[in-house]
């Protein structure tokens, strides 16, 4: 047979096996082959000694935020997912998002559109969020956006002014995504019990960064999430609650998975690694703490960051994500929107931390460690996201399917670093996860069938513009069961 690459001595791991001894034939940006001791009829071919290392399929990263207005000094298509193929993740879905004032999805869509082509590193999708779903919107263009542009997803929020949906727009939006064959995200949190506790703190002057996290309680995002699959269950109709950050709303997503509803939840890794004490000051910087305001926020104990790591271990989580929704801290018109004339004001603080470089090692750490298993990893981080998200060509390494492999330095071959900002490749001046230790990288990023990254020879080899548009299919994951919570059915 003739390739382009082949991956040699590597062990190759899905979501259910790990296969040693087997090499990777690919050819025009595709898997051919998987056999033994593979050689190629073109003496040109390229051959990868992944020395015994883990080859896990490219990531999936299905949240992430590029050059949106809720991410003010962030990051642009082309340093976002520049820092994407860096970190093993040759697939990202970003959002066109919806203000009040839009009366049409479409020409959003474009505009959004035109940002990204000819200008991402890695292979990309769409997302659309919904802040106004009118019935024009919801009977005539979401179909559309399903049909010609491959957008099957939406997402809402259940809090945030500028974007809160009552229950019945969220009933109606969850009623058109059904019928479609989309999946709604759902950003979790009683906007009332939020609303009421910022007033009370501003007005107690309690508005430092670190009140962030008390504005925001536990029970906000549990009794959200519980609201959300009460609706979901009533419209007999699947979800994803995004970001999920505490112990009581996991399991209200188990529970309604034990009694098969099609419920699925996303963690990411600041609700692995971080806690609400990282919003704090320190005596250089009061203000310190808005590098790591984010919604959810960083949770109070160790308790809840286990709790996470249990809930890509049973199941519980689907996805694993960035959310990288980052602004810049050092500069005016980024994080530091929230400092007035020298007053911190943690309402005024963009949200979202950087991670779209970091997500994948911040897993694979938890791998190492033995919080859980490569095949825990390959699921929630590659291939359940891709087939949550219509992406039949992604997230597995099988014949026939994209080239996109990132391959793990084998065990004790990386020199262990402790991480700073200065050795990622986003255009953030941040990382939360400054200092921590890693045993092992991303060491080749492979976007179908090209390298992309090679950390110990040119770095990143990809170019701007190697990243394709991605019409994306309905979800392969279990959907409506066509079960009732009474002799009521929705429209159909």
């Amino acid at each position: 047979m003739d390739f382009d690459l082949i991956v040699k001595n590597g062990i190759i791991v899905s979501a259910s096996d790990v296969v040693d001894g087997q090499d990777i034939g690919i050819k025009d940006g595709k898997i051919v082959c998987i056999g033994t001791a593979l050689k190629s009829a073109s003496s040109s071919a390229t051959i990868i000694d992944a020395e015994g290392g883990y080859i896990t399929p490219g990531g999936v990263d299905s949240h992430v935020h590029l050059e949106q207005p809720n991410c003010p000094m962030g990051d642009t298509w082309e340093t976002g997912s520049r820092s994407a193929v860096c970190g093993g993740t040759t697939t990202v879905i970003a959002f066109v998002s919806q203000t009040r004032q839009h009366d049409s999805l479409l020409p959003l869509v474009e505009e959004y559109s035109a940002r990204a082509e000819g200008n991402s590193y890695c292979d990309y999708g769409l997302h659309v969020i919904l802040t106004n779903p009118t019935m024009k919107i919801l009977s005539e263009e979401i179909p559309v956006l399903a049909k010609d542009h491959g957008i099957t997803s939406v997402k809402l929020y259940m809090t945030y002014d500028p974007m809160i949906l009552r229950d019945r727009e969220i009933l109606n939006i969850m009623m058109a995504s059904r019928k479609l064959g989309m999946t709604t995200m759902i950003h979790a949190e009683n906007h009332d019990m939020i609303d009421l506790i910022i007033e009370t703190l501003e007005a107690e002057g309690k508005t430092e960064p670190y009140y962030h996290s008390v504005s925001r309680p536990k029970i906000a995002e549990a009794e959200a999430t519980y609201r959300a699959i009460s609706l979901a269950e009533l419209m007999d109709a699947p979800i994803l609650l995004v970001h999920v950050s505490s112990q009581t709303a996991a399991q209200h997503i188990r529970d309604a998975q034990t009694r098969l509803l099609p419920i699925y939840g996303e963690t990411c890794p600041q609700y692995l690694w971080l806690l609400a004490e990282r919003l704090k000051g320190t005596k250089e910087d009061h203000f310190h703490g808005a590098q790591a305001v984010c919604s959810p926020p960083l949770r109070e104990t160790p308790a809840e960051t286990d709790a996470m790591w249990r809930g890509i271990a049973n199941g519980t989580f689907t996805t694993f994500s960035s959310d990288h929704a980052a602004s810049k801290y050092h500069v005016e018109g980024g994080k530091k929107l929230g400092l007035i004339d020298g007053k911190p004001f943690f309402r005024k603080i963009p949200n979202g931390l950087p991670g779209l470089e970091t997500r994948l090692p911040l897993l694979f750490k938890g791998v190492l460690e033995g919080r859980i298993s490569i095949h825990d990893f390959v699921r929630v981080a590659c291939s359940s996201p891709a087939k949550l998200y219509g992406l039949p060509n992604k997230g597995a390494i099988l014949p026939g399917k994209d080239a996109d492999l990132c391959i793990w330095y084998p065990h004790g071959k990386m020199k262990s670093f402790s991480l700073n900002n200065e050795m990622l490749h986003h255009d953030i001046d941040y990382t939360p996860y400054e200092g921590l230790e890693f045993a092992n990288w991303p060491r080749y990023t492979i976007l179908r069938g090209k390298m992309v990254w090679d950390r110990d020879g040119n770095g990143l080899t990809g170019k701007i513009g190697d990243g394709q548009y991605i019409k994306r299919g309905g979800s392969l994951l279990p959907g409506p069961r066509h079960v009732f919570v009474n002799e009521w059915r929705p429209p159909a």
